[in-house]
């Protein structure tokens, strides 16, 4: 009972701090002009960015608290192992608040964090080196997995789930169902630090979607955005549970094949608004979601959001069939 109570303040406390700093946030940051256009509504109405900054405060908030509580109480777990992750996804976090204010170019954006894997590659070189991949077993990297996987996968995730956004509530509400698959998967395979992690997003999404969901008052933004992507990849490698993240990651590598093709469109990756729906600028496929535009012949901005949360729980529940311990 003490072990659940403990998890569960985490869910509490994550979620708290992000649904009232989000409430503070939102006429701040329009006080100083930090707001972007809500390009799939008829009226373009400015809304605030860069919530991200909240998401990060209240998932710092329950890990802190889970270190708290590893002092001074009886909760259990690896602490370098965690205090690592907290470093990466900060790291993280950081790229996103400047590309928010000075717009990183996105072949920076996509090679920075390769720097911020250093605390995960460092707990890890100790560790284990071994994949379990489905229909192939357990498979060995060695060195490699260590020195080229793990920078690979923090770049690769933080950067995905920065790319198939835009939509109200679609980032906060996919990361909610990414993150409690793996709480799941983590309460299975017994690893408590990959279970902090996700229990502390899971809070601090949830406090988020509040203020982010159709309509929105506010955006995740990239600081938002790269640190699910972070936590995500910082959960599945101190967990060793990174072919389950990698499927995870599905949608998102759907989207990101759909904009190679058209050479990372830079605009008119949204939707065209008209008659309440949504509908591909120039009826042209730039991305994931313009493809579900254009297959229903337009969609409605909610429908979008809810068809790609749906999309997330069916890998989610491919992830848990492959990967539970029975």
């Amino acid at each position: 009972m003490a072990g659940f109570l403990s998890f569960l303040s985490l869910l509490v406390i994550s979620f708290l701090i992000t649904y009232l700093f989000t409430y503070l946030l939102i006429p701040r940051l329009k006080r100083f002009k930090m707001t972007g256009k809500d390009v799939n509504k008829p009226d373009q109405p400015e809304v605030a960015e860069m919530g991200g900054i909240a998401i990060v405060a209240g998932f710092t908030a329950g890990v802190l608290l889970a270190v708290f509580l590893n002092s001074f109480l009886s909760l259990h777990f690896n602490l370098i192992n965690i205090l690592a992750a907290l470093i990466a996804i900060h790291s993280i976090a950081f790229i996103g608040v400047v590309d928010d204010l000075l717009d990183i170019p996105q072949w920076l954006k996509a090679f920075l964090p390769l720097f911020a894997a250093i605390p995960l590659v460092a707990v890890k070189a100790a560790g284990s080196t071994v994949l379990n991949i489905p229909l192939i077993g357990i498979v060995d990297f060695g060195v490699f997995y260590i020195l080229v996987l793990i920078p690979l996968g923090v770049a690769v995730s933080s950067n995905l789930t920065n790319m198939l956004a835009g939509f109200n509530g679609m980032e906060s509400g996919m990361g909610i169902v990414i993150f409690a698959v793996m709480s799941i998967l983590a309460m299975n395979h017994l690893s408590i630090e990959t279970l902090i992690i996700s229990l502390s997003m899971i809070g601090a999404l949830f406090g988020f979607l509040i203020y982010n969901h159709f309509p929105a008052k506010i955006f995740p933004g990239d600081v938002g955005n790269l640190t699910i992507g972070a936590a995500l990849a910082s959960a599945v490698i101190i967990g060793s549970l990174e072919t389950a993240g990698a499927i995870l990651l599905l949608p998102y590598v759907i989207d990101f094949f759909i904009k190679l093709l058209n050479k990372f469109p830079s605009k008119n990756w949204w939707g065209l608004y008209k008659n309440g729906k949504l509908y591909p600028i120039d009826n042209k496929v730039r991305g994931f979601a313009q493809f579900i535009m254009k297959s229903f012949n337009g969609i409605r901005e909610r429908n979008l959001t809810l068809f790609f949360i749906c999309l997330e729980v069916f890998v989610g529940l491919l992830v848990l069939l492959l990967f539970l311990k029975l």
